[in-house]
């Protein structure tokens, strides 16, 4: 068994952190925190968790995160660039699940974040946690910056094409639909159900945070830089993200054999049989991706439609899944969960 600190245990990833490992047959949660709910039982806070998780929130300063083999930060852009290095300094491993080690490039982060980085040492050490994709650095990683939940669709819906070089690096598009978890917990008018409720709207058209991750991401499958138009949405869900994926074509192959193939042996990336149309609840609560490819009229076009779970795969599941690596887990470990339906 292994020790696990989480930081930040309020907020819908915190939480779903805890309700996937409370099921892990090889972690232990010992250690949660919350700076303005100290003292509180957990299962006060999250009915869902009565009888298996008895633990109370701690503060921060006060935790014993020291003596986690793990700690993951579930809490805010900016606190983990700030907490973690001492934990790291001291041996433990981190997971951080915000984005303050995602973006090589310290000058482009602050631009987009709007904020000094406080470590850029340990971005330089930090491993991007895509696990189809960086499986091997990733066991060894004393750092692990979990890819956000838009990032995560839109990759594994390009990857195979970039990687085998079959279409134009210059003229893709994501075109993304998210729920409003995505948003976190905070109480913000925008995601008031009287808000979001029966209605649906693109957002951050001039520039979303998750864009330099996006472009970062495939310019390593692509092996050049690649241009990207990338326009999220807001949709009347709680859970889930649907991208619909553009790109233009530049070479002829089997495209379905070709995503068969690159996902072939992956527990947590499921390709569609042609012609299929995944839905968001194919994949609600679970450690899933589902993919499909279409070619509109036989044209020049290739459409991927990627769905995920915006706090599983998107977030807490893509964690633990990065943890079971890191440790040399099963990678399915406390992630075999079914979608639920309806």
């Amino acid at each position: 068994m292994i020790k696990i600190g989480i930081v930040g245990g309020t907020g819908y990833t915190g939480v779903e952190l805890l309700r996937l490992l409370a099921q892990h047959p090889r972690a232990e949660i010992v250690a949660i925190t919350s700076r303005g709910d100290a003292g509180t039982p957990v299962a006060s806070m999250f009915p869902s968790l009565r009888r298996r998780l008895d633990l109370k929130f701690e503060d921060p300063t006060t935790a014993k995160l020291q003596d986690c083999d793990l700690v993951f930060f579930a809490t805010p852009n900016g606190v983990a660039m700030e907490q973690a290095p001492p934990l790291l300094d001291a041996g433990v491993r981190v997971i951080d699940l915000a984005a303050d080690f995602r973006l090589k490039d310290v000058a482009t982060w602050e631009r987009w974040y709007g904020m000094r980085h406080a470590s850029p040492r340990w971005v330089e050490q930090a491993v991007y946690g895509l696990p189809e994709k960086a499986r091997t650095t990733i066991r060894d990683a004393r750092l692990v910056a979990n890819p956000g939940c838009y990032p995560t669709a839109v990759q594994l819906g390009f990857m195979p094409l970039l990687e085998a070089g079959l279409v134009d690096v210059d003229q893709l598009i994501a075109d993304a639909k998210s729920g409003v978890s995505g948003a976190g917990r905070k109480a913000e008018v925008a995601t008031l159900f009287a808000e979001a409720s029966d209605n649906f709207k693109a957002y951050a058209v001039p520039g979303h945070r998750h864009l330099p991750e996006i472009q970062q991401g495939l310019s390593i499958m692509a092996g050049l830089p690649v241009g990207l138009t990338f326009v999220p949405h807001l949709t009347p869900l709680i859970r889930g993200i649907h991208a619909t994926l553009y790109a233009r074509i530049q070479r002829e192959a089997d495209f379905q054999e070709i995503f068969e193939q690159r996902y072939r042996g992956e527990t947590f990336v499921d390709v569609l049989p042609s012609g299929s149309h995944p839905d968001t609840r194919s994949v609600r609560a679970a450690n899933a991706c589902r993919l499909a490819i279409h070619r509109p009229q036989g044209g020049k076009t290739l459409v991927v439609l990627s769905v995920i779970d915006n706090l599983v795969k998107g977030a807490a599941g893509q964690a633990v899944q990065n943890m079971n690596i890191m440790f040399g887990f099963p990678e399915d470990d406390g992630l075999q969960q079914l979608p639920v339906f309806p």
